[in-house]
């Protein structure tokens, strides 16, 4: 034992994983771009605990989160808002994130990773077909293994060869654009503390307003870079209608991107792996990606260990992405066909799915829980809840159209991942990733 791995990027699954590894006595050392103490954004997150727990962490001290509230959705017309009731044991806790990266990387730390901070990961170095360490620009660092956890825009991952298969670029509806702030709190919210808005003011953008305790928690987002003209609009017209958020800006303010599409059809080569949002392990439709990220880890760092060996190639890793599409891509891919659909649903078809109970609270009932998710996705698929649901618009053919052929695709990608290779063969796998990526490609 005692291989060299290097982790590429501070993500929470690249951290995660690499403690696991350490406990087994592997060398591990996270090059991160940020300071330890500019790392996360201003804000807080929801994930599910879950995947702390999987990943043999102890919770954080009670003080440091707290459940999410129940969201309440809202249709452009805002008429018949459906709320959602999440059992208390699904529920994601919410913290701020600098606590979450606090607790994790002191996790991480006693475990005996090394953290090298302010160096940004610039590219992978190779030899031949395999990936033998990482370049940032004072010094090349070789490794056994890299693991990519440089997030979205990875450059490891946008500079490996071609010929290994990795999708290295986004579509135009694989990412979105947010912005992020809290604002005073100027009136008490007694009921609908998150309430989100879909295709609010009638564009495709999605909002919410959350009651954060002290403060309103603001939320902008949409397919398309967003501008601070935008964002000083949507602002003015939410005000309008949520007594309780106000104009002092009090911290937060952050624009970002966020990977809302499925997870890579590749995920690993020889001497490289992808977890996190380098992998975009992101729930597609509300882009939660770190209960995710850390069960991701866990089946990584069991697939390294296992390889006795010490290979660390495409083909002893290759069990970590069949566990990973097992136990959460399977549920993860369906959910960005519905991703890719909004963009065909107008404002008019919203309101007719809120008004005439085609969506319903049932339906809305699911979050960052891999359990949930799964039941999300079956419903959708059961033929005779579909019937019901159709019956409900079947005057309206266009939109019927819409929600039929949706759900064809999602039944062809659960086939697809289904049918995943067992084993691996660069050739077999290179031509079922393609297959896989072509399920989402918008016509």
């Amino acid at each position: 034992m005692g291989k060299k791995i290097v982790v590429a990027g501070g993500g929470h699954g690249g951290i995660a994983a690499a403690a696991i590894l350490a406990q087994h006595g592997f060398d591990v050392t996270v090059y991160e771009k940020n300071r330890r103490e500019d790392m996360g954004y201003d804000w807080t997150d929801i994930f599910d605990r879950k995947g702390l727990l999987t990943c043999g962490m102890e919770m954080p001290p009670e003080d440091k989160y707290r459940l999410k509230n129940d969201m309440t959705f809202f249709s452009p017309s805002r008429e018949k808002p459906i709320k959602q009731h999440v059992p208390e044991e699904q529920l994601e806790i919410q913290m701020e994130r600098k606590d979450i990266y606090d607790h994790i990387i002191s996790h991480a730390e006693s475990c005996g990773v090394k953290f090298i901070y302010e160096t940004e990961v610039e590219a992978p170095v190779m030899l031949g077909g395999r990936v033998a360490g990482i370049r940032t620009a004072d010094e090349t660092v070789y490794a056994d293994l890299v693991i990519d956890a440089a997030g979205l825009n990875s450059p490891v991952r946008k500079q490996l060869p071609d010929a290994l298969g990795i999708q290295k670029e986004t579509d135009k509806f694989d990412t979105f654009y947010v912005y992020r702030a809290f604002y005073n709190k100027t009136a008490p919210v007694e009921e609908d503390k998150y309430r989100v808005y879909l295709m609010f003011d009638d564009k495709p953008q999605v909002c919410w307003v959350a009651d954060d305790e002290e403060y309103t928690d603001v939320l902008i987002g949409k397919f398309d870079p967003l501008t601070e003209e935008e964002v000083e609009e949507t602002l003015g017209k939410l005000r309008e209608i949520n007594d309780d958020l106000g104009t002092e800006f009090v911290r937060g303010g952050q624009f970002v991107t966020i990977p809302v599409r499925q997870p890579l059809g590749i995920l690993v080569a020889d001497g490289y792996a992808a977890v996190g949002d380098s992998a975009f392990m992101t729930v597609p439709i509300i882009g939660s990606g770190i209960a995710n990220s850390l069960k991701a880890a866990k089946l990584l760092a069991d697939a390294i260990i296992e390889d006795e060996e010490e290979l660390y190639t495409a083909e002893t890793l290759w069990k970590y992405q069949r566990e990973f599409y097992k136990k959460l891509g399977n549920g993860l891919a369906p959910l960005a066909v519905i991703k890719l659909m909004v963009d065909r649903f107008s404002p008019r078809d919203v309101d007719y799915f809120f008004d005439n109970n085609i969506l319903n609270s049932e339906d809305l009932t699911f979050g960052a829980d891999t359990n949930s998710i799964m039941c999300f996705i079956e419903k959708l698929l059961n033929l005779d809840s579909l019937k019901s649901k159709v019956k409900g618009f079947i005057n309206d053919f266009a939109l019927s159209k819409k929600v039929l052929g949706m759900n064809t695709r999602i039944a062809a990608v659960m086939a697809i991942t289904k049918a995943m290779p067992v084993r691996y063969d660069r050739k077999r796998i290179k031509n079922w990733s393609e297959g896989y990526n072509k399920c989402f490609k918008i016509d």
